[in-house]
């Protein structure tokens, strides 16, 4: 590609790409205009800065004609200037939803490359897909870690494009000449976010005046200092509460056998929880707490429901035996919380 002077939409998405460049780069490219402006950028800065790079494209097998699609893609790529282009293929489950499989199959592939060159993943959302990703957990009544949206950098995953907004990238591509392409999922209206990115942002913008989408934005960027503050108190309380002496079984009933056929049997539990710590506690670590200890004793499917359940024995405890949650079986013993498979009593 010939060097000219970048136009301003591009200098802006190469300087919030500089800003978080520190280390190898794998560049995650769709072939829309956030990843091709996202890619270009780190294909500049990465240059400059004397970092390893190299881009990744993953075919979803979704649509006709998406493996050439994929190649194109790859083909600019190349013009970029990047040594390294890795066109992957993967398989869905029929098993899950299009868009929740094709997402978790695409994640595994890219961690997969970036681990194996001990690089940062560099991610092209946008601020607009921050503002998506906020009311979405405002609609489904998410705690404060969901408005807290996504993280600038979390674990290998970077996104230096938190604060540019989704307008800017595609100048970007009009400024670069790219050929780029529109999934015609993103305006699909069976999806959520489709109908959020189509519907519901514009309305909101339309009906309360410009700046809803920063204004979402800034939300998360306040709710996530909060919620990190929490998540460090409520792991000191985590250590604090199960810091006692942990027994190593659970004598129980199992509760599927015929009562006349029912024996006794030991089986393995989690951690003991203290209940005195945590009923002195503030209600916001508590129930993160019970959530982290029941994700440590094996508990899957975790809702708000479940968490209260269980710590209606530590704050309003009568004597009452157990909670049922799916596959585990929670009770109260001498002061203690003690988790067992599900279908099991605890002996009295």
């Amino acid at each position: 590609m010939a060097r000219k002077a970048l136009g301003p939409a591009t200098l802006q998405v190469v300087q919030a790409v500089r800003a978080m460049a520190e280390r190898p780069i794998v560049a995650a490219v769709s072939g829309g205009g956030d990843s091709l402006a996202l890619a270009f950028a780190v294909a500049e800065v990465a240059r400059k800065l004397g970092l390893d790079h190299s881009a990744v494209t993953v075919d979803h097998g979704l649509q006709a004609g998406s493996a050439e699609r994929a190649r194109l893609v790859q083909d600019q790529l190349l013009r970029f200037g990047y040594p390294d282009v890795v066109l992957r293929r993967v398989e869905l489950t029929p098993d899950a939803g299009p868009e929740a499989d094709a997402r978790t199959a695409r994640y595994r592939v890219l961690e997969a490359e970036a681990a194996e060159r001990n690089a940062d993943l560099f991610l092209g959302h946008t601020l607009d897909d921050q503002a998506e990703t906020v009311l979405l957990g405002l609609a489904r009544g998410s705690g404060v870690r969901s408005l807290a949206g996504m993280a600038p950098r979390s674990g290998r995953r970077v996104r230096p494009l938190l604060g540019v907004h989704r307008a800017t990238t595609q100048a970007c591509c009009v400024e670069l000449g790219l050929e780029v392409w529109n999934d015609p999922h993103n305006s699909d209206p069976r999806f959520t976010r489709s109908r959020l990115r189509q519907r519901v942002l514009p309305s909101l913008e339309n009906d309360l005046g410009p700046g809803v989408a920063e204004a979402l934005a800034r939300t998360a960027e306040l709710a996530r200092a909060d919620a990190d503050l929490l998540d460090r108190l409520a792991e000191e309380l985590h250590a604090a509460a199960t810091a006692g002496p942990q027994p190593p079984n659970l004598e129980v009933i199992n509760d599927e056998v015929p009562s006349a056929n029912r024996g006794s049997r030991k089986v393995p539990v989690g951690p003991a929880l203290n209940c005195p710590i945590l009923a002195a506690a503030e209600p916001a670590l508590r129930g993160r707490v019970i959530k982290r200890w029941l994700l440590d004793c094996g508990a899957r499917d975790i809702a708000l429901q479940h968490v209260r359940a269980v710590e209606s024995l530590i704050i309003d405890w009568h004597g009452q035996r157990q909670v049922q949650l799916p596959g585990m079986t929670v009770c109260r013993r001498a002061g203690d919380l003690l988790a067992s498979a599900a279908g099991s009593t605890p002996r009295r």
